[in-house]
């Protein structure tokens, strides 16, 4: 933690939620940016789908996946070069990179050029994510962090059904600007329309970066920035990564985050299949559950804005993994859909409780100096862990289904009661039972810093 704290002091007006001014401008920022990421989101998914033709869901797969390459190859190297350079200038030329790159999507006809779009668009958010979070603990006070995280996550994820409305609504807007022809060359249709608009946001929030003081001069670093050297970088990459190794709380925090996502990762491509074959609830299910895990979260974000500083973060990170993952072993038991809302809401809470947690303690704990490495490999580790759940669950609850057919006949008695066994089940108890080893992994590395940290 930089020992000179907060670069600027709280008023009035925004101590009570956002502590000061500086986070809060920093926040609208990624308000603005994130309804445009979602907007664009849609943009693009809609764009790929219309120009894949007959193949729209492979275009859309493969325009959507090219976003996860770039985070294997450059997420690590990316934190180097966030705790090499001055922060807030990073910011800036990557909200207007990914300004420039997005500009040119309404001309791009070709799925190879949707995913060279995406391929840049990535690249410059690997920088800017890392280059964010480090950010964060210099302009809030310490005992702030959790809120700070938890208003950072719903300016993330809660603004989805806003850059979504907003995509409907300009369907009309593009119709009405599709009469002037003094716009045809801009090729006018809902998805360029929304386009522009996301364009809009990232050079809004590239001004309102620009406005905070979070340069190298007002980290303390006024060391000149080094010039490039790979041997440089890669030994600034190698004392990111002993640090991981030798700091328990830290690897225990990256670990715990990372391979929790990957079980509870595994919800989202058999989320549907459960709905529909084991709760026979169908897409309506599905959107249930996924509303009482939003619900959950929205809980959980609340209840620890109050309660953080009565907490031990330590023992409640490593609790709401555990927790987490006993609410998917009972919620994959139900075979009705009432009482998996209720397991799945619970889940929401812990869920919202880990990433806020989490990420609160790493602020705490790492220097200013190594923070844009830290969170640099956590967000790579995290995008790689849901690729892999992702791609590995459908996989797994088909031969776990062919598996509880062959030795069970695809269910078992207990107690004169009979229990389906399907693939999707135990695919997800599997995804219960490795939260439930992070959360005791996750345990063991920081038990002792965490039984010493005064309530």
């Amino acid at each position: 933690m930089d020992p000179s704290g907060p670069v600027d002091i709280p008023d009035a007006s925004t101590i009570r939620l956002f502590n000061s001014p500086s986070f809060f401008r920093l926040w609208l920022g990624q308000v603005v940016s994130s309804i445009g990421d979602w907007l664009g989101f849609v943009a693009i998914t809609a764009l790929a789908a219309r120009v894949g033709g007959s193949s729209p869901e492979a275009a859309i797969s493969l325009v959507l996946s090219a976003r996860l390459v770039p985070g294997f190859f450059f997420g690590p190297i990316a934190g180097v070069f966030v705790d090499r350079w001055d922060r807030k200038r990073t910011m800036i030329v990557c909200d207007v990179g990914r300004g420039l790159v997005l500009a040119t999507l309404p001309f791009v006809d070709t799925i190879p050029g949707l995913v060279l779009a995406s391929l840049l668009m990535e690249t410059f958010t690997l920088m800017w994510g890392p280059a964010r979070d480090a950010s964060v603990p210099n302009l809030v006070q310490p005992e702030f962090l959790p809120q700070a995280n938890s208003l950072s996550l719903v300016a993330a994820y809660g603004t989805f059904p806003i850059g979504s409305a907003v995509f409907a609504l300009l369907a009309k807007v593009a119709e009405w600007l599709g009469g002037y022809d003094a716009l045809r060359g801009l090729r006018i249709n809902q998805e360029s329309v929304a386009i522009y608009v996301d364009v809009a946001t990232f050079f809004l929030s590239a001004l309102v970066v620009s406005t905070l003081p979070i340069s190298r001069a007002a980290r303390g670093l006024v060391k000149p920035a080094k010039r490039a050297d790979m041997k440089q970088t890669f030994r600034e990459l190698a004392e990111g990564w002993k640090f991981i190794s030798t700091n328990g709380v830290v690897r225990a925090v990256i670990f715990g985050i990372a391979t929790g996502l990957f079980g509870g990762g595994m919800l989202v491509p058999l989320g549907p299949i459960f709905s529909k074959e084991v709760l026979g609830a169908g897409p309506s299910g599905f959107g249930l559950l996924l509303t009482a895990l939003g619900v959950g979260m929205a809980v959980g974000i609340v209840g620890l804005s109050v309660t953080q500083r009565h907490l031990n973060h330590q023992i409640a990170f490593v609790g709401s993994l555990i927790v987490g993952g006993a609410m998917i072993l009972l919620g994959a038991s139900m075979s009705t859909l009432a009482p998996a809302l209720g397991f799945v809401a619970v889940l929401g809470v812990c869920a919202g409780g880990v990433y806020v947690l989490g990420y609160s303690i790493l602020g705490a704990a790492v220097e200013d100096d190594l923070r844009g490495r830290i969170f640099a490999t956590l967000y790579t580790s995290t995008r790689l862990t849901l690729l892999m759940a992702f791609a590995l669950a459908p996989v797994l609850s088909r031969l776990l289904d062919a598996l509880s057919n062959r030795l069970f006949s695809g269910a078992i008695s207990l107690g004169g009661a009979s229990i389906g066994l399907p693939g999707v089940r135990l695919t997800l108890w599997l995804g219960g039972l490795i939260i439930l080893f992070a959360g005791v992994v996750a345990f063991r590395n920081v038990k002792s810093v965490a039984l010493e940290e005064p309530m």
